[in-house]
């Protein structure tokens, strides 16, 4: 058995901007603040950005903050799956991708994402992007702060799921920038790197990244990978 982690915004999907308004939307709605600046969001997740931008705005936050914040967020994007859809688009290739794998014989998909679970299944769902994934496997924002241990979380939920452990070199991680370069590292694994978000191929090669693609129109590599033993 093998496993992918996909990461999803700049990997999979772009929301183009409508991310960042239901971000926007959810912050007001708990802090009673208009939301000026966003913390840096690439690679984060979103606890800690929700953390952080509370920060920049002078509120000292807390769990129970980004919980009110976290369920008003999954709400939002139930409610404005239209607008994603209508504004935002699955990146190149990321259908195919995720079909190619999926026509692999004994390989499970899952992901590894600083979003909500929500989040993540809608954003996957309304592009129809979600037909391989396996969610309850998933390692999501509100599982934990570090990107390194959503990944220990959603290999471990893989391995409870179908009953058996993964080795380091069974697991791929699929993502767009040096954090998710850096928590497949952590963690021991490979990792293919897109640079298709806001992460140039050459700072995705300085990360570690074991290879580098521009997009995933091309399944050669990601398919080399899994078929290669490190």
């Amino acid at each position: 058995m093998r496993l992918v982690l996909w990461d999803i915004d700049h990997t999979l999907i772009a929301t183009r901007g409508v991310g960042r308004s239901i971000f926007g939307a959810c912050f007001e709605q708990v802090t009673g603040q208009v939301m000026r600046v966003q913390a840096l969001v690439d690679g984060m997740t979103e606890p800690a950005i929700f953390r952080e931008t509370a920060e920049l705005h002078g509120i000292a936050s807390d769990r129970s903050m980004f919980e009110d914040f976290a369920r008003r967020s999954a709400e939002q994007h139930r409610l404005r799956g239209g607008e994603l859809r209508e504004r935002g688009h699955a990146l190149p290739g990321a259908a195919t991708a995720l079909a190619a794998v999926a026509g692999l014989e004994g390989v499970v998909q899952t992901v590894v994402t600083g979003n909500i679970r929500p989040a993540a299944e809608i954003k996957l769902g309304v592009f129809g992007l979600d037909t391989h994934i396996r969610f309850e496997c998933g390692g999501y924002g509100e599982d934990d702060d570090e990107r390194a241990e959503l990944v220990r979380i959603a290999i471990r939920r893989t391995s409870q799921f179908l009953g058996r452990s993964f080795a380091a070199e069974d697991v791929l991680l699929v993502g767009d920038t040096p954090a998710d370069v850096a928590a497949a590292l952590d963690n021991g694994l490979r990792v293919l790197a897109v640079s298709s978000g806001r992460s140039s191929a050459a700072d995705l090669r300085a990360a570690g990244a074991t290879a580098v693609v521009a997009g995933l129109e091309d399944t050669g590599p990601l398919l080399a990978l899994l078929g290669r033993r490190s």
